[in-house]
């Protein structure tokens, strides 16, 4: 890519040269009301050329500024976020102790009342009736 970019700012600047030494002809630029300048047309494209490009460099700076106030405040926001997923993190392991410890205690209780449930009286075994009288 820089050598892309270079071969770019070298083509531009040899048409620049090629055309000032075609264009050497006095020309008059009025840059405020009253004030009026007179030079060849050569340098003052040389000087609106230059202009530009440090206008160019200005705006690379103010987006490259822009880009690191946006980078700076992603990065504060992603920690922010990691910092809660942490806090949520802990606060999912501590209920999930709880609701074990709740359940162990649940159980403790619950096993004395099982086994005076086993004991359970037998069950008389019934009538068998004949298939056809059910049908009916």
């Amino acid at each position: 890519m820089r050598a892309l970019n270079f071969l770019f700012i070298f083509l531009v600047c040899l048409g620049l040269v090629l055309f000032s030494l075609e264009n050497t002809n006095p020309a008059t630029v009025q840059l405020i009301e009253g004030i009026e300048v007179q030079a060849p047309i050569s340098i003052e494209l040389i000087i609106a050329t230059g202009f530009g490009a440090f206008l160019a460099w200005i705006f690379s700076l103010w987006s490259r500024f822009q880009r690191i106030l946006l980078n700076r405040e992603n990065s504060r926001q992603m920690r922010q976020q990691e910092k809660q997923i942490q806090e949520l993190e802990k606060n999912l392991q501590k209920q999930l102790n709880e609701y074990q410890s709740s359940l162990e205690t649940q159980q403790k209780t619950l096993i004395p009342t099982v086994e005076g449930l086993t004991h359970t009286p037998e069950i008389l075994p019934q009538e068998q009736q004949p298939l056809e009288d059910v049908v009916q």
